[in-house]
């Protein structure tokens, strides 16, 4: 079990519906880092953007950025999450990948697809939650939209992690730090939240606000806004086990059951 897990949190513009571009833009970003790290958390779609044409660019689970992604997790020796959009079954996802060092891959289909914009309509929703364990660490990771549904996201696993990736619109970016903030807190986990920046083909502007919260909800980044920006964070177990042995708010919360 490790004390300290060390994350790269990457807030980029993406370069519409051209996987190979943003391939290549992100080993750049990942080769920058100069220090040794355990994550690295991309944007949501990161290989092309939000896009609702899903027919132009789906991958299958044996294609190029699947690939990349497990080549450049083994290579940067750190775990890689992302999402992209794959086909399966003559289906469409707006599937996460979270991606370990030794190449195994554990698969989350966002629950919540986006109505607003019709995602709904072209991309098939998940009907699962994952936790993954990594090095000695529980994470739920989630996509945009999810975390607006609280419910979901509730720490009924004594998660220690939640990680939302995201193109969030600037319009709406008073939701998504107030919301990133309180997932933090009532789960009395660390929530990292990676957003994209930059326009995308409709125009629609996207101001990052990526940001780590640790339990009490204190932002622990200084990410720009507007900006592309790497940032390093180091999350700490003890951190974890301090406040909630202090605390005790999740041992009052209530027992449900999920219907999906």
């Amino acid at each position: 079990m490790e004390e300290n897990l060390k994350i790269a949190v990457i807030q980029s513009d993406l370069v519409w519906e051209d996987a190979k571009a943003n391939r290549a833009q992100f080993t750049k970003k990942i080769h920058a880092i100069t220090e040794e790290v355990d994550l690295i958390v991309l944007p949501e779609m990161f290989t092309t953007g939000f896009t609702m044409q899903p027919e132009r660019v789906a991958e299958t689970m044996q294609g190029d950025s699947v690939k990349w992604m497990q080549e450049t997790a083994k290579s940067s020796k750190a775990a890689l999450v992302g999402s992209i959009v794959i086909k399966e079954d003559k289906k469409f996802y707006n599937r996460l990948l979270f991606v370990h060092p030794d190449g195994k891959t554990e698969l989350y289909d966002k629950r919540h697809t986006f109505t607003l914009a019709g995602e709904d309509r072209v991309y098939q929703a998940g009907n699962k939650k994952i936790i993954v364990a990594y090095k000695g660490w529980k994470i739920c990771p989630l996509v945009c939209y999810d975390l607006r549904f609280p419910v979901w996201a509730r720490n009924t696993e004594d998660y220690d992690m939640l990680i939302y990736i995201a193109s969030w619109p600037k319009i709406r970016t008073t939701a998504w730090d107030a919301l990133l903030k309180a997932r933090a807190i009532e789960n009395m986990a660390y929530c990292v939240g990676v957003n994209r920046v930059g326009y995308d083909v409709n125009d629609y502007a996207y101001s990052g606000s990526s940001a780590v919260y640790d339990v009490l909800g204190e932002k622990i980044t200084n990410i720009a806004l507007g900006k592309e920006q790497t940032e390093v964070v180091i999350l700490s177990k003890s951190h974890i086990k301090k406040y909630r042995e202090r605390l005790h708010f999740l041992g009052d919360r209530d027992a449900f059951s999920l219907k999906v």
